[in-house]
């Protein structure tokens, strides 16, 4: 199996795993998420840049940890996942504002393939359970429900948003970055999901 990695920075790193989005998908979310109204001060929008679909938030990870996690992901077998977005929500304690993603049984047994291999990499899967989604908006400061408020009125009165499915046929390892203007991804390796 051909795997592109980029070589291991020597600094900690802040990782996960996720499916991009492809550029038709991302196009029909940002036709919805510019027809919503203005966002108050506590929130902001992410950039369609970095929208994806995280299979798990690894966190700090060492030079050594990186290494043995681009060998284990390297590893994984599973054919193409289809992928569907469906409906809009909120988790009000975080102060998000996402699309959910259906957790298909193909993609719910790529999700735990991952969680197995990180899991012999020293990362514990979490509690919850598997809730996949696309970030489209968050707060500065965890504000208060109240800031959703617009957003919600305004996906009360219109049509559920649809926007298709795609097939994913890869997986990537990000590295997450905390900026002045919010976090910025990139692409640390890509590892394909190709047919068993």
């Amino acid at each position: 199996m051909s795997v592109c990695r980029a070589p291991a920075p020597p600094i900690r790193m802040r990782l996960f795993i996720g499916i991009a989005l492809p550029a038709e998908v991302s196009a029909r979310i940002s036709a919805f998420s510019s027809a919503l109204p203005p966002l108050p001060a506590a929130l902001r929008w992410t950039s369609p840049a970095q929208w994806h679909i995280t299979l798990q938030f690894l966190g700090g990870t060492s030079g050594t940890q990186y290494a043995s996690v681009t060998q284990r992901l390297a590893e994984i077998a599973s054919p193409p996942v289809s992928v569907s977005i469906e409906g809009a929500g909120f988790f009000n304690r975080a102060g998000i504002f996402y699309l959910a993603v259906v957790v298909s049984p193909e993609l719910l047994a790529l999700h735990q393939q991952i969680a197995a291999a990180m899991r012999e990499c020293g990362f514990p899967p979490e509690d919850r359970p598997y809730s996949p989604h696309i970030t489209l908006a968050r707060g500065r400061n965890r504000p208060s429900p109240a800031a959703f408020a617009p957003l919600q009125a305004a996906l009360r009165n219109t049509p559920a948003p649809s926007f298709g499915g795609f097939t994913a046929r890869e997986f990537l390892l990000y590295e997450s970055f905390t900026d002045p203007a919010g976090s910025r991804y990139e692409v640390r390796a890509r590892f394909p999901l190709a047919a068993l």
